[in-house]
């Protein structure tokens, strides 16, 4: 596999709502039941950084950032999204997206990245977790996805180079 992780570009985002929707279909990726069209994608994450991986001119995964708030205070914390089409799961595409992701993520100025994960997804928390991400939470029916209540686990990096003055 020739993996290259490489900054989005226009051309990249049918590929990324494809993928993201791939994950939806699996009832245990996110609350969301319907992929966004592009604009609604692009309104929904951080400009930057936005990273795909990319084998041979096909995106197989993205890694993006969103924030969690738009208070000032927490200017520096934004939430992990990580999408690997199905094809390419447990060949290391998310561990080499979430690598790149989070020292750009402080190149930026963020000191916190959070992650909420259904139980269920052992996959991702696993990875979160070998990338220095610790459970803070378990949150008990925190919402409804097709009427059914989950439950969603948190965890937190907190960066040992940004915001420790």
């Amino acid at each position: 596999m020739a993996l290259t992780i490489r900054p989005l570009i226009a051309l990249d985002w049918p590929q990324v709502k494809q993928i993201y929707q791939l994950g939806i279909d699996t009832g245990d990726a996110t609350y969301e039941t319907g992929a966004p069209e592009v604009d609604g994608l692009k309104a929904k994450f951080l400009a930057e950084p936005q990273l795909v991986a990319d084998e041979n001119g096909q995106v197989i995964g993205w890694a993006f950032l969103s924030a969690v708030s738009s208070r000032c205070v927490y200017g520096g914390v934004a939430e992990t999204s990580i999408y690997i089409h199905p094809e390419y799961h447990g060949h290391g595409v998310g561990r080499a997206l979430l690598s790149e992701l989070v020292p750009l993520s402080e190149k930026l100025g963020f000191w916190t990245l959070q992650a909420q994960i259904f139980p269920e997804n052992k996959a991702s928390i696993a990875l979160h977790e070998r990338q220095g991400f610790r459970k803070v939470g378990y949150r008990e029916k925190l919402g409804k996805r097709n009427g059914i209540w989950r439950d969603v686990i948190l965890l937190e990096r907190r960066s040992s180079a940004v915001g420790n003055d």
